[in-house]
């Protein structure tokens, strides 16, 4: 079997790194390589190896253990000399007894119901949808109590009994005796699995698992005025729980959808619209385009190109308030690259009224 790599390693961390560390390299990772995001060959046993890193790196004493005895101390069936360790906490408290001259650890807690970890997915939405928000419905496989048994897994409530293993605790304690005194450890319940219960007839339905894999539908408000890069949760859409416990919540990272000719930098809209130099040069009105419709522009005589007109409240809704940004408009002059023959001759009488006074001709003269 290949050798597991270095934890620290594998999110990119020092050995002295702190739990908020840890938490945000987990969650960049997870979200880079979860199998929903990244179809790339390989990425599922990345994530899987990215989370068996933060389970154990998360937990303050899965980690000193890690830290000290490498993932020997990992190996449910490794232990000290020969010690068969009953997990992964136990390792602390087997060897304080050693050193203390203790009889024996604490036997663990009971393991309870647990909450699924958190999904992270991407949603790409319209650039328009992401201005005035929308109502989106995704679809999406989910693993949920089973509608038969609720989450038994037995047949019926009769079928399920307290496990004769561990009577119900869910853990099963064993000793050793050694040299230096006798070692006890807890492990969960190889019968029921820590649940505690044994299931005589199996539901139907679920075979005994408690939950179903099935594709449902949700729908997600989209807000008005929403960014790239912006969450929205989806509770208890996540990944299944374990003994019991909710669903982990579904985080949605908003992709908005690049627009033909605006552009969007924070509530404000840009835009760049051409006008003829004549239009530029004796003024005109314009209908310029803007997210909520067309708005008359006046553009003054002599506006040069590059120049930025301000639509008040023509942007957009700032989030979660009705506070408008506002709609900026550049002015591009565009020259004729054909003419007809009637233009042309208007343009050449217009050079010779001119004459030596033309805007090149003024620029000379300040060299001299």
């Amino acid at each position: 079997m290949a050798s597991k790599r270095d934890y620290y390693e594998v999110l990119g961390l020092s050995k002295n790194a702190t739990d908020a560390d840890i938490k945000k390299a987990y969650r960049s990772l997870a979200k880079k390589f979860h199998p929903d995001i990244n179809k790339e060959k390989g990425a599922d046993v990345k994530f899987k190896e990215v989370q068996e890193a933060y389970e154990v790196l998360s937990d303050t004493q899965k980690r000193a253990s890690y830290d000290q005895f490498g993932h020997a101390g990992m190996d449910q069936q490794g232990g000290f000399g020969g010690f068969q360790s009953g997990g992964f906490e136990d390792i602390n408290d087997i060897f304080g007894s050693f050193f203390g001259g203790g009889f024996g650890s604490q036997q663990r807690r009971q393991a309870g119901p647990r909450k699924g970890e958190d999904r992270l997915m991407q949603l790409r939405v319209d650039f328009m949808d992401a201005i005035f928000g929308k109502t989106e419905s995704i679809s999406l496989d989910v693993e949920e109590q089973c509608s038969e048994c609720m989450g038994s897994g037995a047949h019926s409530k009769s079928d399920v009994q307290v496990c004769p293993t561990c009577n119900g605790k869910g853990q099963v304690t064993t000793q050793q005796r050694t040299p230096f005194g006798v070692f006890q450890s807890s492990s969960v319940c190889p019968e029921c699995q820590g649940t505690g219960k044994k299931i005589l007839n199996k539901c139907n339905k679920c075979h005994g698992k408690g939950y179903e894999r099935k594709r449902v539908t949700v729908d997600v408000k989209i807000p008005a005025g929403i960014h790239s890069g912006q969450q929205l949760r989806v509770p208890g859409k996540g990944e299944r729980g374990s003994l019991g416990g909710p669903n982990g919540d579904l985080y949605l990272e908003i992709l908005v959808s690049r627009h033909k000719y605006f552009q969007r930098e924070g509530n404000n809209i840009y835009i760049s619209v051409p006008i003829s130099s004549l239009d530029a040069t004796l003024g005109c009105k314009i209908d310029v385009p803007t997210v909520h419709g067309d708005v008359e522009l006046t553009i003054p005589s002599g506006t040069q190109t590059g120049t930025q007109f301000r639509l008040k409240a023509k942007g957009v809704k700032e989030l979660n308030t009705n506070n408008l940004g506002d709609q900026y408009v550049e002015v591009k002059i565009q020259v004729d690259e054909k003419l007809s023959r009637e233009e042309k001759e208007l343009y050449e009488k217009l050079r010779n009224i001119k004459g030596k006074d033309s805007i090149y001709d003024r620029f000379k003269k300040a060299f001299k």
